[in-house]
């Protein structure tokens, strides 16, 4: 994926920008000074939006191409649009740490058979492997849950061969397991049946007979 950036006049008021359809940002990394930008908004929402932060981006317009990850958005807290943006550049031969969304996929034979229920542990992966090995999401097979207490661990992904995960191996990642049956509700109290100590207390005092 590319993405055309400009450099940036601090002095300019990011408002005004914002204005013009523009989005002000930033890039940086390892061997990059920071350096403000601004790229079109419209492109790049739509950008992010099929990159998300875990794809590497290649950025235009600043001399050689730079390749980068969208490490931090933010938006507008009502309508949702991009306000800023910061780019983490990549230096070549560097490896990168993400965090990576997991994509569940198929029907799992327990679930649909067996009435069992799916728990998705894990919903993101963090990995460590090479910017041209890093996958936009990590597949997860449940067609392979057949049987009640079946589980997917992390060893068990097809994950990049430069990738390095910082959790266990045998980490659940997904499982199945009967589902609890819920409580019977009983039936609500009739409290206009109940006699409080104050009503007993008077129908005693109106039995007893007068002296």
């Amino acid at each position: 994926m590319e993405l055309t950036i400009e450099k940036r006049d601090i002095a300019t008021n990011p408002n005004t920008l914002r204005r013009a359809g523009k989005v002000p940002a930033v890039i940086y990394g390892r061997s990059q000074e920071s350096t403000p930008i601004t790229l079109d908004r419209k492109v790049f929402e739509k950008l992010f939006r099929a990159a998300g932060e875990s794809t590497v981006i290649t950025l235009k317009g600043l001399g050689a191409d730079k390749d980068a990850l969208i490490n931090e958005v933010t938006v507008h807290p009502v309508t949702g649009v991009a306000l800023h943006a910061d780019f983490y550049v990549i230096q070549k031969g560097q490896t990168v740490t993400v965090s990576v969304p997991l994509e569940f996929e198929g029907v799992s034979p327990a679930v649909k058979d067996l009435g069992a229920t799916l728990v998705k542990v894990m919903h993101e992966l963090e990995i460590e492997c090479e910017p041209k090995d890093l996958p936009q999401h990590i597949v997860v097979d449940i067609s392979t849950l057949k049987r009640l207490d079946d589980k997917i661990e992390v060893k068990d992904l097809k994950l990049p061969a430069s990738a390095k995960v910082s959790v266990d191996l045998d980490e659940a990642v997904a499982l199945v397991t009967m589902a609890e049956e819920e409580p019977l509700e009983s039936a609500p109290m009739d409290l206009s049946a109940i006699e409080t100590s104050v009503e007993r207390g008077k129908k005693e005092e109106a039995a007893e007979p007068e002296e």
